[in-house]
């Protein structure tokens, strides 16, 4: 809470700035699906916004948002998001589902979409993952698991069924491919391979695993239609399609064979809709591919096809969407940020059909700004910037601790575009000796 004071003939009057958040609950993780986000609290509690036409935010309705809602207040874990669909995991074990189920991607057994959430295994769930409209999940004893759409074979399972019984250590989905990781560091792959995604030499689709790289590889992401892996030295490969440079190797050429992007010190990796995003040791957050809604966050709409930097420190974790073109990334701090489309709110700003080429903190809200105050005859004027969309209120009060509940409204406003984001409030009469000292709070949704 930060305080403006105004001095007009004696008397102090107080804006004090406030916003109702949790400063000491962080943000742990996040996943980017296809018009919606979700996101992890260090509580436990897991958070969604975005599009929510086949329920896939989990809060009971088929109603969007565009500011962060709550759906479950502890013990989740682990969060994916794919096509209209969300997965989530908790700390039992267990496995839990929500939305888009017209291709059993949900693995209730149903092809019916579901707005809350419904657990599909009961315990030993240890990792998941979602894109397009197919689920992985691996269990304790490293087998590997599936559900949802078959492409190749057309024949979508509505029901968990097991594609590798041991050994396995990560997985990731692509659009309409998939890849893991096993104990020997081996990374094999599974699906469609129009582009060269799986890497194996050829573009013939495979529709059993086969192995692609034989030993160290320790991080993997699937994205639409290209491939990033991380190997033990911290390098970065890539393969698949490039027609948006998300490949980041200066061209715009496929490859079916993994080629190597970055050396040394990449320790974590994303790949969403034609365009990739990588971490570095140093904490900083590296982009390239498509940026037409300002996906990459470099400020710009124009496509990268070699690694850009686009944060410089601090950054622990990042998502890309598959399909809708938007990025998340959270810092050490706990903080959330996003960029890039958002024409269901999925950013989490309060705004919507509005676009981020510039990241933008999302969780805690950042506070309004307060750029302006006046005081003439017995009127007061306060003028604030607001860096989110919603309703603003400013509150006035004689003591300062008095619960804020207990405060009146004197003024409000509505916020819903990024370019007239200042809010504005003329009180008059507002300063009289007579009635002491007065308090404003500007607090913020």
């Amino acid at each position: 809470m930060s305080v403006k004071s105004i001095l007009k003939g004696g008397l102090v009057v107080l804006l004090l700035q406030a916003v109702t958040i949790q400063a000491a609950i962080t943000v742990t993780s996040v996943a980017a699906g296809y018009g919606h986000s979700l996101f992890l609290k260090s509580d436990g509690s897991l958070w969604s916004m975005g599009d929510n036409r086949s329920g896939q935010l989990g809060n009971g309705t088929i109603d969007g948002t565009n500011r962060p809602e709550q759906i479950v207040a502890s013990n989740v874990v682990a969060v994916a998001a794919g096509a209209g669909f969300s997965l989530f995991l908790k700390s039992d074990g267990s496995l839990w589902a929500v939305g888009h189920n017209g291709y059993g991607e949900l693995g209730d057994g149903t092809w019916n979409d579901t707005n809350q959430p419904e657990q599909i295994i009961s315990s030993n769930v240890i990792a998941m993952a979602a894109a397009g409209p197919h689920s992985l999940f691996l269990k304790s004893d490293g087998s590997l698991w599936t559900m949802g759409a078959n492409w190749d074979v057309m024949d979508e399972v509505n029901l968990p069924q097991q594609i590798v019984s041991s050994n396995v250590v990560a997985m990731a989905c692509g659009w309409q491919h998939s890849l893991f990781i096993k104990s020997d560091g081996s990374l094999w792959g599974v699906g469609i391979n129009w582009d060269g995604q799986l890497g194996d030499g050829t573009f013939d689709d495979a529709l059993l695993p086969e192995p692609i790289v034989s030993s160290n590889v320790v991080a993997i992401a699937g994205g639409f239609g290209h491939s990033l892996f991380i190997k033990s030295d911290g390098s970065l490969w890539a393969m698949g399609g490039n027609y948006y440079g998300q490949l980041g190797d200066g061209t715009l050429n496929y490859t079916n064979q993994p080629e190597q992007i970055v050396s040394s010190n990449v320790v974590a990796v994303a790949a969403g809709n034609r365009h990739s995003l990588f971490l570095k040791s140093d904490g900083s957050l590296w982009a390239m591919g498509w940026n037409i809604y300002g996906q990459l966050g470099d400020r710009t709409f124009n496509d990268v096809h070699s690694p850009e930097r686009i944060v410089p420190s601090g950054v622990i974790a990042l998502a890309a969407a598959g399909n809708q073109n938007h990025s998340l990334f959270l810092k050490a701090d706990g903080s959330l940020w996003a960029m890039g489309w958002n024409m269901w709110g999925q950013l989490g700003d309060g705004f919507t059909n509005e676009y981020s080429a510039l990241p933008e903190q999302i969780y805690p809200s950042p506070a309004p700004v307060l750029t302006n105050s006046l005081s003439f005859a017995s009127n007061l004027q306060f003028t604030a910037a607001c860096q989110f969309g919603g309703t603003f209120y400013l509150l006035a009060g004689t003591d300062l601790a008095q619960p804020v509940s207990q405060w009146s409204t004197v003024a409000t406003n509505v916020i819903n575009n990024r370019t007239n984001n200042l809010f504005s409030a003329t009180l008059t009469n507002a300063v009289n000796a007579d009635a002491g000292r007065k308090f404003y709070i500007l607090q913020s949704p």
